[in-house]
């Protein structure tokens, strides 16, 4: 069976992290599949899903990180095409990665005590983002 949900929400842009976990599961349970894998999926080339574990530092450390690689005020190509300031919020979606799968056991997302699925919104404005969850199962 493959059952198919969407996730809406509001980011404020500039690497904000919003954990989904629970949105996700959310989904699992109206799927009413038991065993299989679940894929989460970001719409858009400015953003990312990965796993992390969810707490004030870590995701200060997350911003940190990713401005000392591809900081905001680098100088892109892709701002020369067409001429805005996202260039590196595309590098960073691109880097991180825009899908996750996870193995759904029992109901349940086989995820550690201390990891839980993440958007983090590279883009350099706030942004409404619509997140696909498909789930593959029986």
């Amino acid at each position: 069976m493959v059952y198919s949900a969407y996730i809406e929400l509001h980011s404020k842009g500039h690497r904000d992290v919003i954990d989904i976990t629970l949105k996700v599961s959310e989904k699992i349970r109206e799927s009413n599949i038991l065993n299989g894998i679940a894929t989460v999926f970001v719409i858009g080339s400015t953003a990312a899903i990965t796993t992390i574990e969810y707490e004030p530092g870590l995701v200060h450390d997350i911003n940190l990180f990713l401005e000392k690689i591809l900081p905001y005020n680098g100088k892109y190509r892709h701002h020369e095409t067409w001429h805005d300031d996202n260039g590196a919020a595309h590098l960073q979606s691109a880097l991180l990665g825009t899908s996750l799968t996870v193995p759904i056991i029992d109901g349940k997302l086989s995820l550690g005590t201390w990891q839980q699925i993440v958007l983090i919104d590279c883009d350099t404005r706030p942004r409404r983002r619509k997140i696909v969850v498909q789930i593959i199962g029986e």
